[in-house]
């Protein structure tokens, strides 16, 4: 299979950049899956179902969250009925909508997507590890299971994340980061057949402060003084995540590129190979 990931969308910038630039993506790396983060996409801060429907009309299949799930207030009551907007898994039991998907891909493949919150600076929440545990036994990768498994992990510590990826290894096809914004540079494919990398980077203007204009974020920490609420910076998005192919026979990954295109950072554009 092929799967396509991206970073946290940030604002009208971020947005704009994934779906212009998602036919091409289509065309060129024909993914059986694509998953966006996309919790800072409305005006930095959640999503709405409106613009979680634009991505789906693009060819989006799924959007995971992260720590501003409940930023857009409009998201508590319509969730429920949107099963391909994922919260993070580790919410307190009774928070409404969910943290997995199970759906169906190209050929009739089952692919699940899981989104957890991490814990390392970071707001309390329930175990992330036992929490995600609980949903791979469930759902086993490979004969007889699921054909391939997304981990969403949304956290600040590289520490934490690496460890959630060799806490999956073997037993998911990606699992990514996201959360901090900048792509990092350690995309690998784990001892067991995990395709990993600790954060995925942002889709936005990276003329900013992590996506948001920087001349509030200046004001904010050199000077201390008080400010406007952070906005989203409205300059050229670039486009970050990352490519993964899995073994067919397995779900487990071949083989994991970066992808960052238009903007200002250094472009990467990965080949399909199967």
């Amino acid at each position: 299979m092929r799967i396509l990931f991206f970073g946290d969308v940030v604002g009208r910038a971020g947005r704009e950049a994934v779906l212009a630039h998602m036919p091409m993506l289509r065309e060129r790396l024909d993914p059986d899956l694509t998953v966006v983060n996309g919790e800072n996409s409305a005006g930095g801060y959640g999503v709405t179902v409106k613009i979680a429907e634009e991505f789906f009309e693009a060819g989006i299949d799924v959007v995971t969250l992260g720590n501003h799930t409940w930023d857009q207030k409009e998201l508590v009551g319509t969730i429920e009925q949107q099963p391909r907007i994922i919260r993070p898994l580790n919410y307190p039991e009774g928070t409404p909508g969910r943290g997995f998907v199970l759906l169906q891909a190209r050929g009739g493949r089952k692919v699940l997507v899981i989104n957890v919150l991490l814990r390392l600076f970071m707001e309390p929440m329930d175990d992330p590890f036992a929490a995600v545990d609980r949903v791979l036994k469930a759902h086993r990768l490979g004969p007889g299971g699921v054909d391939a498994v997304l981990v969403d992990m949304h956290g600040e510590a590289t520490s934490e994340k690496m460890i959630m990826g060799h806490f999956c290894d073997g037993r998911a096809s990606l699992v990514v980061g996201t959360h901090s914004h900048v792509p990092t540079a350690d995309h690998m494919v784990l001892p067991k057949g995990t395709a990993y990398q600790s954060d995925a980077g942002m889709c936005g203007d990276y003329d900013s402060a992590i996506g948001m204009k920087k001349e509030v974020a200046l004001a904010k920490m050199v000077r201390k003084l008080p400010t406007e609420r952070l906005s989203p910076a409205e300059g050229e998005g670039t486009v970050c995540g990352c490519y993964v192919e899995t073994d067919d026979r397995t779900g487990l990954a071949v083989r994991i590129e970066p992808l960052r295109i238009g903007g200002r950072l250094s472009q990467t554009l990965p080949e399909r190979m199967q």
